[in-house]
């Protein structure tokens, strides 16, 4: 809002300039020295008229910068009137353009400019203004000042245009981009939330499925417990995937997550639910050996924390895709200082020989290296399939 007021008010500071440039002109051009009167011809009140439109259209300059250009150089050139006009023409035009036509547009405003200043000093003494700056006399001395003072006046509305139109093109480059790094952002936690769900999904669809195998052998009163867990899994996979669907399609609603949103996001998981984590995959029918060792559990950062919890529930996904009626071995060791490791180890089956890694692996590696970890992630000489990973816990970094 304030800067459309100061350019209103530039606009009408320009307009009432030229207005009043081109009064004194045509008083000037029908002054009468001898009888101190004035006499007006068509000619100059041809120019006045010229003058006036020229000072009027400076209210489009921005708008066509050309077009208005053009028309305020035929005040100067044709009825040797002021060049005021010309030179806020050839500002705005600078604002606009600085390529080529700029420097085009320039040579006839320097010319009017010229012209128009050398018709002023060679006027009658009582009335010229700018015979006081390069002497009242013609002479070479009176043509070179001229030639000078008009180059000074060309350069400040130049350089005026050259400055306002970098600023505006770098605030218009900044603006994009900002643009740019909020869509970057908006991406990266698109991708975020879908590796979230890949990892929970896929979790939770392994262990559906394991279930759903054992109610087809099953019989007796385990079954109505599996068929319990079978349908809490279901929903809770249902409720993620309806969450994610209604954020990441096409990116409706991503702005109003949070507080006010309709898409709040849940709970991140800590070091403290690894243990409920792994409870859920044994009564999948998962076995598993279990060591979990920490200091100062709840002081944990919360990056570490959740990126600990997905390596492991990562691991036991791939176990129950690859490697059926294995033994987990599960061991998460670690504090403050230390840093935190976790390992994962099972036996590889016959029928998977190149081993259980999946493309969860490829999201273990991203989340443990942005918190500055190492993990690997492979078959061993021993016939097992290992994930080993090692997260720092220095409080650098793990806040996000």
């Amino acid at each position: 809002m304030g800067r459309r007021v100061l350019s209103v008010v530039v606009t009408v500071v320009a307009v009432a300039a030229s207005v009043i440039s081109s009064v004194f002109v045509f008083s000037t051009q029908g002054y009468v020295p001898a009888s101190g009167s004035f006499t007006a011809t068509w000619w100059s009140v041809l120019g006045f008229c010229t003058g006036i439109a020229a000072a009027v259209m400076l209210c489009w300059r921005h708008q066509w910068p050309e077009l208005v250009l053009a028309i305020a150089l035929v005040p100067p050139l044709c009825f040797r009137s002021d060049a005021l006009a010309a030179l806020i023409a050839l500002a705005a035009l600078a604002v606009r353009r600085r390529d080529r036509l700029l420097w085009i547009g320039s040579v006839p405003v320097y010319v009017a400019t010229a012209w128009a200043l050398f018709g002023d000093a060679n006027r009658h003494p009582d009335v010229t203004i700018a015979g006081q700056i390069v002497g009242k006399q013609f002479s070479v001395v009176q043509v070179i000042a001229t030639l000078v003072l008009a180059s000074v006046m060309m350069a400040v509305p130049l350089t005026v245009g050259v400055v306002r139109g970098m600023r505006d093109t770098l605030a218009i480059r900044d603006a994009k981009e900002e643009e740019l790094r909020a869509e970057m952002t908006r991406r990266a936690e698109r991708t975020r939330i879908a590796r979230e769900m890949h990892d929970v999904l896929g979790h939770r669809l392994s262990l559906l499925s394991l279930q759903a195998g054992a109610l087809e052998v099953s019989k007796g009163p385990a079954t109505a417990e599996s068929a319990k867990t079978v349908r809490t899994t279901a929903r809770q996979s249902l409720e993620d995937l309806r969450q994610v669907i209604g954020v990441l399609r096409d990116g409706q609603g991503f702005e109003d997550r949070g507080e006010r949103g309709p898409h709040p996001e849940p709970p991140q998981p800590t070091l403290a639910d690894i243990p409920e984590l792994i409870a859920n995959a044994r009564q999948a029918g998962l076995s598993a050996n279990v060591t979990i060792l920490i200091d100062d559990v709840g002081g944990a950062p919360a990056l570490l924390g959740m990126t600990a919890y997905r390596i492991v529930q990562e691991s036991l996904t791939n176990i129950l895709k690859h490697a059926p009626g294995t033994t987990a071995e599960v061991s998460v060791r670690g504090g403050p200082g230390n840093g935190i490791t976790v390992e994962v180890v099972n036996p590889v089956p016959a029928t998977d020989a190149a081993g259980t890694g999946g493309a969860g692996l490829t999201g273990i590696g991203e989340r443990v290296t942005m918190i500055g970890g190492n993990v690997s992630a492979g078959p061993t000489g021993e016939g097992t399939f290992a994930v080993r990973a090692w997260l720092p816990w220095d409080g650098t970094n793990l806040t996000g």
